[in-house]
């Protein structure tokens, strides 16, 4: 018997076993159902006995899945409060911002021209799909990103639709399309596109990234190394190197220009997602300052399928 259980996989098993349904209890915990499927054999492994009997039409939990359940939301419960209680004095609100000179960056910042009695910590990198989990152990207080359609509602979670943002290509100088002012997806089609570079890059990006190559017929630089920092981007992004699906707001470098995609024009729709009971002024506070850049920059409409973004 093993001395020691990961957290993370004791979460993902009670999900399971509330929901009976591994899509349901993925879409809650918003992780890919295989990587669910992939914790719980992890679990049983480690444990060294089935807590589920599973079939193409039916999940049930085994004798010992119930007694594991009985003890799991104890831990649980005991560790997000364990969590809880060694941050409630810092005065720090945390939030993942993904990467610098983001949308979820802008707001950040415009939000720290207001603190009163707190502090803001930016985290970078980590994506909604990781950042759920640390939301529910009280790591972190607020996390920016791309939420499913079809993730559907997550137990526990609230979620506000941020920004539709534009998507854009990020050309070297050099690239043929550099000379056009704007670009029409389908004049991607057959060509390799590179979606791993930049300050947005997560694996939910690479997904969103991936299902709207498909569609416009475009190949993904798959073997494309990950390229995330301002000065990476800079070298990176030259003459050889394939055009980058990026957001609207990804700057150009020295040697890169930015042209956006229309008619129609792709979007990555950015959401935030906290706890929904959660409750602080600084949450107040991000709240404030989304409103008024929807209000001013018209944020939260879909831009038109045939114009380039203003």
């Amino acid at each position: 018997m093993p001395r020691d259980l990961d957290v993370r996989l004791l979460r993902h098993f009670v999900a399971v076993a509330d929901e009976l349904h591994f899509s349901r209890a993925a879409a809650r915990l918003y992780v890919a159902q295989q990587t669910l499927s992939r914790d719980i054999r992890a679990l049983e492994d480690r444990l060294g006995t089935r807590l589920l009997e599973r079939n193409s039409r039916s999940v049930s939990l085994t004798a010992a899945g119930e007694r594991l359940l009985r003890h799991a939301r104890r831990l649980i419960d005991d560790h997000d409060e364990l969590i809880r209680a060694m941050r409630v004095d810092s005065g720090g609100f945390v939030v993942d911002i993904v990467g610098e000179q983001t949308t979820p960056a802008r707001v950040l910042t415009e939000a720290r021209r207001q603190e009163d009695g707190f502090e803001y910590y930016a985290r970078t990198g980590t994506g909604l799909r990781e950042a759920v989990a640390q939301l529910r152990a009280g790591a972190l207080d607020v996390a920016f990103g791309h939420w499913s359609a079809t993730a559907g509602p997550s137990a526990g979670l609230r979620r506000r639709l941020v920004r539709h943002e534009p998507l854009a290509l990020l050309l070297p100088l050099t690239d043929p399309l550099a000379d056009s002012p704007v670009i029409e997806p389908a004049a991607l089609a057959e060509l390799t596109v590179c979606v791993r570079a930049g300050r947005h890059v997560t694996a939910d990006w690479e997904i969103v990234a991936q299902q709207l190559l498909t569609g416009w017929g475009a190949r993904s630089a798959v073997d494309h190394p990950y390229v995330r920092g301002a000065d990476e981007v800079d070298h990176h992004v030259r003459a050889g190197e394939p055009p980058v699906l990026v957001p609207i707001s990804q700057p150009a470098t020295a040697t890169s220009v930015v042209r956006p995609l229309v008619n129609p024009v792709p979007v990555l729709s950015w959401s935030m997602v906290w706890l929904d009971e959660r409750d602080h002024p600084a949450l107040d506070v991000l709240h404030a300052v989304i409103d008024r850049l929807q209000d001013t920059e018209h944020w939260d409409a879909l831009p038109s399928p045939d114009q380039p973004p203003q």
